[in-house]
């Protein structure tokens, strides 16, 4: 047994799985590459039809879905529910727009006709996280398939039971076999299928250290790659910021599936004359919260997914401490059975610190004071990361002019940083390259070829 599933609210282990073998993963690569073929030659209609499809059955399975979720990873049930419904949108959503996203562009030449055409790509491996174990690799796995591409799944191997859920869903909706295949595989399989010559795009989401990896490996193989990796938002607050508003965002962005978010807030940068309200706020609402089976509607902060999540968690706090942070709240694991870890404010966290330079996943807020709106520009972007940010004003344009100087992919004002359907989503620096979501994320994992006809 190779891959294994634990109740992270109690440890208890629910299933185990075996890799594939090589003549598996031989048959199961044959017939995508067989699917793919075909699929490319379908029209947009019958690609919507699909999605569509696809929607119903997660509306359709939404309750048993969401408890595969809650008790796999162990996320809140009613933050699973949002996950399920997010899927379903994105179906809805591309299968209404793809098309038009993806029609011929005609641009003016001294040809009699030139055009740019976006054509399927072919078979795209996505290679997934556990954290949000259906909607990660639905915001890859709809667009890619309205653009006329096969999928392959190599899923994070705590959450085996998702992975063979998807591939249910799609063949529940009517796909046909091996247009989303799940791989039970491990690390050198994974190696040898982006090598493999049926396949031509990789997506990954994950840490930064396996993305290099994952990069270097499809560079080698020159494969389009498109990676969504780590980071360390900043939270800026500012002089005429609503603190309650921002104090009731920072809870839901900082400690939200136990932390474990990439976009999660995980950095507040907080102005000298706001610092002490913010703070005091925060800390009593994090000694606040309920730990508890996230099936029950009374928890408020769920269990980290493993138990080696929480050591590391918990090994980086540690370090702070000892490098100069005060721990004001949490800090230690939670009493009882499950993966549990006490929602944890850290403050006077300075550049250099453990928590400032590291991505802390898991329910883990900095707390970093600045002297005002330069200097928090300046400790924002004073990180190798460069996924979000957020910025807390009342002055929208001096706000909406502060988002335009920060290095990330997403910047929102007055608001949590979340990937939406319809607007590009990705990272800058170590947070990776390519985006997902929105126009530009169905382009990908296309083939943009320009057409001149003389």
């Amino acid at each position: 047994m190779n891959f294994e599933t634990r109740n992270p609210a109690t440890g208890e282990l629910l299933e185990q799985f075996d890799f594939l073998t090589e003549v598996q993963l031989e048959q199961k690569l044959t017939q995508a590459d067989k699917t793919a073929r075909a699929w490319a030659s379908s029209s947009f209609a019958d690609r919507a039809a699909l999605l569509k499809s696809v929607a119903e059955v997660l509306h359709d399975q939404r309750e048993a879905l969401a408890h595969v979720i809650s008790l796999e990873m162990g996320k809140r049930l009613v933050e699973a529910f949002g996950e399920v419904d997010k899927c379903a949108s994105a179906c809805s959503y591309y299968a209404d727009n793809s098309e038009a996203m993806l029609q011929d562009e005609i641009i003016e030449t001294p040809a009699r006709k030139s055009l740019i055409s976006y054509e399927p790509l072919g078979i795209v491996l996505a290679i997934m996280p556990w954290n949000f174990p259906l909607w990660q690799v639905f915001r890859c796995l709809v667009p890619t398939l309205m653009a006329g591409n096969g999928l392959l799944l190599k899923h994070a191997p705590n959450v085996p039971r998702c992975a063979k859920a998807i591939e249910q869903i799609l063949r529940d909706a009517g796909a046909p076999e091996g247009l989303v295949t799940d791989l039970t595989i491990s690390v050198d399989q994974s190696a040898k299928v982006i090598a493999d010559h049926r396949v031509q795009g990789i997506a990954f989401t994950g840490s930064e250290a396996a993305g290099r990896k994952i990069a270097a490996l499809a560079g080698q193989h020159l494969k389009k790659v498109v990676l969504e990796l780590g980071g360390s938002d900043p939270f800026i607050v500012l002089d005429d910021a609503d603190i309650d508003a921002a104090v009731e965002v920072a809870m839901r962005a900082r400690f939200g599936n136990a932390g474990q978010i990439c976009i999660a807030a995980k950095r507040f940068l907080v102005v000298p004359s706001r610092i002490e309200e913010f703070t005091e706020k925060m800390v009593a609402q994090a000694k606040a919260m309920q730990q508890g089976d996230p099936l029950s509607p009374e928890t408020t902060i769920a269990p980290m997914a493993r138990d080696d999540l929480r050591e590391q968690v918990q090994r980086q706090v540690l370090a702070s401490v000892e490098e100069g942070a005060e721990l004001l709240a949490g800090g230690e694991y939670m009493p009882g059975e499950g993966f549990f870890f006490a929602p944890t404010v850290l403050a006077n966290v300075k550049l250099g610190m453990t928590a400032y330079n590291e991505e802390i996943f898991g329910p883990v807020a900095a707390i970093v004071a600045v002297q005002d709106e330069a200097d928090a520009i300046a400790q924002a972007n004073a990180t190798r990361f460069g996924l979000g940010a957020s910025v807390w004003t009342q002055d929208l344009e001096k706000g909406e002019a502060m988002l335009r100087r920060l290095d990330v992919g997403n910047a929102f004002l007055n608001a949590q940083v979340a990937s939406d359907i319809r607007m590009p989503f990705g990272g800058v620096k170590a947070s990776g390259l390519g985006r997902e979501l929105g126009e530009a994320g169905i382009r990908e994992f296309c083939n943009t070829k320009s057409i001149w006809v003389a």
